[in-house]
């Protein structure tokens, strides 16, 4: 029997909220904090220490500008973090089609 090699999935897509921003930016090239917070439904703190763990790990770029005197945070993820994403969901369907 072949034992599966998941090494292979990135720790960086472990949790789940984390696996839904990637999940979310994969299909939209950039989305906005609260339309983000609320297709994922949850809270601005949770939001917001999981997108800036992936931002330290290069997988998204987070832009802040103004709109008039409001904040306006948008999300987008990098060529690196496409491909990370890209490889965990390869890693996870080597696993699941993984003969016995």
């Amino acid at each position: 029997m072949h034992k599966p090699n998941i090494h292979k999935l990135n720790k960086a897509f472990e949790n789940r909220v984390r696996l839904g921003i990637m999940s979310v930016l994969m299909v939209n090239d950039s989305m906005d904090f609260n339309s983000l917070k609320d297709l994922l439904q949850v809270t601005d703190g949770n939001l917001a220490s999981h997108t800036a763990a992936l931002e330290k790990e290069g997988l998204i770029h987070i832009k802040k500008e103004f709109a008039g005197k409001k904040t306006l945070t948008t999300y987008s993820a990098t060529k690196v973090g496409v491909k990370a994403f890209e490889e965990h969901l390869d890693a996870l369907e080597k696993l699941i089609k993984r003969k016995n």
